[in-house]
This record gives structure tokens, C-alpha cells and sequence, in this order.
């Protein structure tokens, strides 16, 4: 994950209220009625933070899931073989791409389509690649990182919803893609990062594919996440930002998912990719507190499965999959 770029009159209301008399009782005050929920009575299956969990600990199992590591090929044909027992249709791009150091990567972009015959689309994306080496951390710099947050806990929550969709079908179009080498870029140049991001955008899995929108999830599922309306995803899709955190206030994550402005980050993400390349206006959903940055585990050898949260998860899961499902029950039929 590229580091961020950037850090009434009120007036007294009087009401006159003027006595009239009926044969029987003076009239009431009326309580306003309650402006109907349209979204009250949609079915939303139930996120699963336990499977969510389960998903980011068999990745980070295999070990640091850099391009062209033994682990890398083991999780890439497990998350292929989970996604095609779930998804409708499975595409896998398997392809090279070359890194800042002239590197030659083998990467493994993995999409799930479901209803891949639906025009109206909404695409949920993640990085499953982790980062080569620990460039954050005070010690063992060189080495590869777990990845369990960075790139682990968003693509669990990405499998998860795939297993909601699977059990609970809807009528509109969803495309999971899982991107790979999105960690291996150097700070300074953020056309180093991203690299499974640019190849997709470049040859779209379907020739004139395209989606309403998309959401972006990255760095999903630490006890401490706080999540800021990112300020490249407010510029493209301001309108999925605001639907976004508002069902999260309304499910109850206020306090994870923040209104306030005033400490929003501008952020290189897979989804600024995707909006340059495939122009499909997305948003990032991604760990952020403010005057710390993306958290204290963030590229270093802490990320690992002790600072991955259920609770977390759960928020992410939740806020996400009732979106989806809303807009699958609130769509021209």
C-alpha cells in the first residue's frame, strides 16, 4: 500500500399555535410521521466473521504471498479453486509484469463474476499479493511480511461476500476481482505499485467491461481501523462515499467509519487505477488514523494474525454487504 500523498446561524424557531376549539377537545399537537425506511425490509444475509477470519489466517498459512514465491502459487490456486466453488463465472490472468527493478513478476489476477449476464454491474476488488520486504519495520527490512491486514483481511472479506452472494443470489452483476503485485513498488514513484491493477485495466477480463462503480478494500481488519473518506474517491464518486459511510452510521460503525473531513487522506490505491485505466469511478475503503497514518503494523513483521479483529471484520463485512444487497433490491427490475 503506497503511503498518502497529503495529510447555523441558527435561528430561534417560534410556533404560534392558535387555540381552536372542536365540539369536544382542544386539537393536539401531532406528532411528524415517521418517513418510511425504503431499505427497512431487505433481506441481508448475515456476514460471517468467523469464515472472514478463517479466509485471512489460510492465507497468511502459506507464508508471504510474494510474486513468485512457492506460497504465492499455493494461495493464488486456492483462492482459484474458492472463487470458482462460489462465483458464477471465473477469469484468471495469469501474466508478467515487470517490477521498479526490472523484475520479472508472474501474477495471478483473479475475478469472480456473478450474473456475468447482468448489465447493471458493481465491482468489489482487494490486493491478495503481500509486501517483499519490511521497509517500516526496525528490524529484518529485507525480508517479506506476513501481509495478514495488508492484503489478507481485505481479500477474506472480499471471499466472504462471494460466499453471501453464492447462497443468497441477486439479480444485478458483481465482479470480485482479486489483484495481485500490488505491494511491490518503492516510495517516490506510485507507478511502481499496483502493477496487477494496471495489467487488468489495460486488458479488462472482458473486452468493454465496465461497472456503475466499484469499492476498493484494503487494510480491513485491525482491532484499531478507522476508516476516512478517502480524497481521491470523494473527487470520482463522492455519491458511493456518502452511501457508504452513511449505511455504516446507520448499522451502528460511526465511530469506525468517520464522517469528518478534516483529516482525510489522498491516497494511491488499486482504485485510482482502475478509474485511470478502465474509468469505472471507485472508492477505497482502507485503515487510516489520522497523525499515525496507516497504523503501526503497516509493512512491518506486526502484521501478522495478532492484529486481525473479528470485530473489524465484521464492520467492513456488514457495512459492505448490506450495500450490495440494497442495491440489488432497489434496482430497476
Amino acid at each position: 500500500m503506497i503511503k498518502n500523498t497529503s495529510w447555523l446561524l441558527i435561528i430561534p424557531l417560534f410556533i404560534f399555535i392558535t387555540a381552536c376549539q372542536t365540539s369536544t377537545t382542544q386539537n393536539e399537537a401531532q406528532t411528524p410521521p415517521e418517513t418510511p425506511n425504503p431499505n427497512k425490509n431487505i433481506n441481508v444475509p448475515v456476514f460471517s466473521a468467523d469464515t472472514a477470519y478463517a479466509y485471512t489466517k489460510t492465507q497468511v498459512d502459506f507464508g508471504p504471498r510474494t510474486p513468485g514465491s512457492k506460497a504465492h502459487k499455493q494461495c493464488a490456486d486456492w483462492l482459484i479453486a474458492t472463487m470458482q466453488r462460489l462465483a458464477d463465472t471465473v477469469y484468471v490472468q495469469k501474466a508478467s509484469v515487470t517490477n521498479y527493478a526490472n523484475k520479472q513478476l508472474p501474477i495471478y489476477n483473479i475475478i469472480g463474476s456473478f450474473n456475468p449476464q447482468a448489465k447493471d454491474r458493481i465491482l468489489l476488488c482487494s490486493h491478495w499479493d503481500s509486501r517483499p520486504r519490511a521497509d517500516q519495520d526496525t528490524t529484518r527490512k529485507d525480508e517479506p511480511i506476513l501481509g495478514a491486514d495488508d492484503g489478507g483481511s481485505s481479500t477474506a472479506v472480499a471471499l466472504e461476500i462471494a460466499r453471501l452472494l453464492k447462497n443468497t443470489p441477486v439479480n444485478i452483476g458483481i465482479d470480485i476481482v482479486l489483484f495481485d503485485a500490488e505491494d511491490d513498488g518503492i516510495e517516490g514513484d506510485e507507478n511502481t505499485y499496483c502493477l496487477g491493477t494496471q495489467y487488468w485495466g489495460k486488458n479488462l477480463h472482458v473486452p468493454g467491461y465496465t461497472a456503475r462503480y466499484g469499492i476498493l478494500l484494503d487494510m480491513v481488519g485491525s482491532a484499531d481501523a478507522t476508516f476516512l473518506k478517502e480524497q481521491n474517491s470523494m473527487k470520482v464518486a463522492p455519491q458511493v462515499v456518502d452511501m457508504v459511510w452513511n449505511t455504516a452510521a446507520e448499522l451502528g460503525y460511526s465511530s469506525m467509519f468517520i464522517a469528518d473531513t478534516d483529516f482525510s487522506p489522498s491516497i494511491t490505491d488499486d482504485h485510482i487505477f482502475v478509474y485511470n485505466l478502465a474509468h469505472i469511478p471507485t472508492i477505497d475503503i482502507i485503515n487510516y488514523v489520522p497523525y499515525r497514518g496507516f497504523g503501526r503494523h503497516w509493512h512491518t513483521h506486526k502484521d501478522n494474525m495478532d492484529i486481525i479483529s473479528k470485530n473489524t471484520l465484521s464492520a467492513v463485512g456488514h457495512v459492505v454487504s448490506t450495500v450490495i444487497y440494497r442495491e440489488n433490491a432497489n434496482a430497476p427490475k
